[in-house]
């Protein structure tokens, strides 16, 4: 058998062959099992193995066995991706800016509005927005919505080939100056073999900037240190409390009764309420001069007034009360009835103590003068 060639029918059991058993791969190495080539072959031939160096090792891992005879198998094409697939969220942005004209204005001729021009690569689309401008006076926002924009008569739209720094693009008649973009279409452009021009800066507007200079609005200052404006912010929601009393005993039925004086200093107004007392037999009304502006003396008017016809103005009462006619111990007249003022609230006391100086608190003992009644 040894000069028969290794074909197909020309190979022949060996009869002197008397083990068919497979030589064991399996040992045992301190307690563990562990896998061992056989150095006997088939035949009884020693099998020799690890015999390729590295670097023949490493050719063999990178080695592609074609087919001798015959045409090699192609390899299978790539996937196919549509290209709005390809496209998709990938948007080229420009910024520059266009000139309007105003008319019949004599403080401007044109403005100069910014723009962003962005550039859909997934169907050449466009749409130009107009950032919004603080205190521009015109209505900002989306001036063209995405959509195909023609280039000219013959059909042609706008590409991004088309489309560079430093040049005009007109869109449906009006005139935009690209000025800059961003970093990913600079790289877009360059990618594709276009040269990107030097950025520019978009002039600035002379309306907004004649608005925004010292010049531009013209500010008036009060010549007084206090306003009515200044009065309503920091004197809002701060009333001065008197505790009061009107007697009243001098004259028939009456008596010593007990009142509330509420000065508003946001607009120099008073009221006085009525302490009710229980079971003291009066009505429930807790307001006895309702809250506005009280002058000092209602009938200092001249004798020519026509007061039957015309209401009291500030042309005829020019003195009013003040936080000054207030004072523990004092008694103010208000429209002809006298109040005692007894006492006031912390409040009242630290606005005095900071506007006026006082310290002298005191409150005054009102109990003595009830008049005594006989008895039976």
């Amino acid at each position: 058998m040894e000069g028969l060639p290794f074909l197909p029918g020309n190979t022949f059991r060996d009869p002197t062959q008397m083990k068919y058993h497979v030589n064991q791969t399996l040992s045992y190495k301190n307690g563990y099992r562990t896998s061992a080539r056989p150095d006997i072959g088939i035949g009884g031939t020693q099998l020799f193995y690890n015999q390729l160096s590295e670097n023949e090792l490493d050719t063999l891992a990178n080695f592609n066995p074609v087919l001798t005879y015959g045409q090699a198998k192609q390899a299978p094409p790539a996937a196919f991706v549509p290209s709005h697939v390809h496209w998709d969220k990938k948007v080229l942005k420009f910024s520059g800016y266009f000139k309007e004209t105003v008319h019949e204005s004599p403080s401007e001729y044109y403005r100069v509005r910014p723009v962003d021009v962005y550039y859909y690569l997934e169907d050449d689309s466009i749409a130009v927005v107009e950032p919004p401008v603080p205190n521009s006076g015109m209505t900002q926002g989306r001036l063209i919505r995405r959509q195909r924009l023609p280039k000219n008569d013959q059909g042609d739209i706008w590409h991004w080939k088309d489309i560079n720094l430093g040049m005009n693009i007109t869109f449906y008649g009006r005139n935009f100056h690209i000025t800059s973009c961003d970093k990913f279409t600079k790289d877009f452009l360059e990618s594709e073999g276009i040269i990107v021009n030097e950025p520019e800066s978009i002039p600035g507007d002379p309306y907004l900037a004649k608005r925004t200079g010292t010049s531009a609005l013209k500010t008036s200052k009060t010549q007084s240190s206090f306003d009515k404006l200044r009065q309503f912010k920091e004197l809002d929601r701060k009333v001065l409390r008197f505790y009061c009393v009107w007697n009243d005993s001098e004259n028939m039925f009456g008596e010593v009764r007990p009142f509330v004086i509420h000065y508003y200093l946001v607009d120099d107004t008073l009221e006085v309420r009525e302490v009710h007392q229980p079971n003291n037999g009066r009505d429930p009304f807790p307001v006895l001069i309702g809250r506005h502006r009280v002058p000092k003396n209602r009938f200092a008017v001249p004798p020519s007034f026509p007061s039957i016809v015309l209401e009291l103005s500030e042309q005829e009462m020019k003195d009013y009360i003040t936080p000054k006619d207030f004072r523990v111990g004092k008694t103010v007249t208000i429209y002809g009835r006298p109040f005692l003022i007894y006492d006031c609230d912390n409040f009242t006391k630290g606005f005095y103590y900071n506007h006026f100086g006082i310290t002298n608190f005191d409150p005054i003992e009102v109990k003595g003068l009830t008049k005594q009644l006989p008895k039976m």
